[in-house]
């Protein structure tokens, strides 16, 4: 009795391209409180109350600040979180939710 041993095909490997980056950036307005901010952050990132802050005075300081830098489908994702977290309720005047923007992240 004779048994044949086939060898292991060797697949090729398969390269894949990284998507390229997109940053999420939070829009100042005066509208939302910097607690309003960090909470936000924090459930939406889960970035911790430390880098929430210094978010947040980023973001009153100079208008806008990145909150992340991931592909595409996901940096919209987290823009379209921000813009539905809701009103802050710390704020009587405040009538909805923070603005956000997707933009390529260049090298």
């Amino acid at each position: 009795m004779t048994a044949t041993i086939a060898r292991p095909v060797e697949k090729e490997e398969q390269k894949t391209e990284e998507l390229p980056p997109y940053n999420v950036v939070l829009l100042d307005d005066n509208d939302h409180s910097y607690e309003y901010v960090i909470l936000m952050l924090k459930r939406i990132f889960g970035h911790p109350v430390e880098k929430g802050y210094e978010m947040a005075r980023e973001v009153d300081e100079t208008g806008r600040v990145v909150v992340a830098t991931t592909n595409l489908e996901q940096a919209e994702l987290k823009r379209d979180q921000i813009q539905a977290f809701g009103p802050d309720p710390l704020i009587p005047r405040c009538k909805g939710s923070m603005s956000a923007t997707v933009e390529p992240a260049y090298a």
